[in-house]
């Protein structure tokens, strides 16, 4: 029989369990521990989606793939098949063809030192805040090749392709740091780009709306279909109690 003591630390170790089921999923998608913007994205936008997907056609595809994916897709943004070959397929590529990019990986890790990933999931493997925030926190860093660096994604291979529409964010240490540290401390945007900082925002929570539709597609029907189900089974209860208590009525 147990003790009480023995219930304690039994209940500890528990409480530490689930400590590190809550927080070991949070701190494997940022280990830079940067606070994370919440992003301002709705699933059920259509015309949010249907830009994202421009987006993401424009500045994600020539690089990054989405081999899980098919271009007929698009089809249930709303969108025509006309619309898709005209202004988003912009390839030689069929509705029917998977979201594959021409670059060679071989090539891409020598130019880039890792080949871009596969982007068809990415919003279930970082989450939509991630996204939000990572495509926002580039930073100009002359101690880096490539120039560029990322609060979120520290060492980054990937070039701010996104720079001309943002602007250059400069990095302003935090307190007692050196130059190069990768502390994270303020941006302040030294150099303008074509979009002011709030129409850059709306750009970047359009793209992450699309790649977390992109990575479950079936998401709002499924939660949907859950609704249902849960008051199915509501309902279901409430008459299999009914009729619990009508059948042994006369026993108690």
């Amino acid at each position: 029989m147990m003790t009480s003591e023995s219930w304690k630390k039994r209940a500890v170790r528990w409480a530490g369990l689930v400590a590190m089921v809550l927080v070991l999923p949070s701190a494997w998608s940022n280990p830079a521990g940067v606070k994370l913007d919440r992003a301002p994205i709705n699933p059920a936008d259509m015309a949010s989606l249907q830009r994202g997907a421009q987006h993401f056609m424009n500045y994600c595809l020539t690089c990054h793939s989405a081999q899980y994916a098919r271009f007929d897709l698009l089809l249930s943004l709303g969108l025509t098949e006309d619309q898709i070959k005209k202004n988003l397929i912009l390839t030689d590529a069929k509705m029917a063809d998977y979201m594959t990019v021409v670059l060679n990986p071989k090539d891409a890790k020598n130019w880039f030192g890792v080949p871009p990933p596969d982007l068809s999931v990415e919003a279930r493997v970082r989450g939509a805040d991630w996204l939000y925030t990572y495509l926002r926190s580039f930073y100009r860093d002359e101690h880096r090749e490539g120039g560029w660096n990322n609060l979120v994604f520290r060492g980054v291979a990937m070039p701010n392709v996104l720079w001309e529409l943002q602007g250059e964010q400069e990095l302003e240490p935090g307190a007692g740091a050196t130059p190069g540290d990768h502390h994270a401390g303020k941006l302040v945007l030294a150099k303008p780009g074509t979009l002011s900082p709030k129409d850059y925002d709306q750009f970047v929570a359009d793209l992450v709306n699309y790649l977390v539709f992109l990575a479950e597609p079936a998401r709002e029907t499924r939660i949907h279909i859950g609704y249902g189900v849960m008051i199915f089974l509501a309902l279901a209860f409430v008459v299999t109690r009914a009729l619990k208590k009508e059948y042994w009525k006369d026993v108690h």
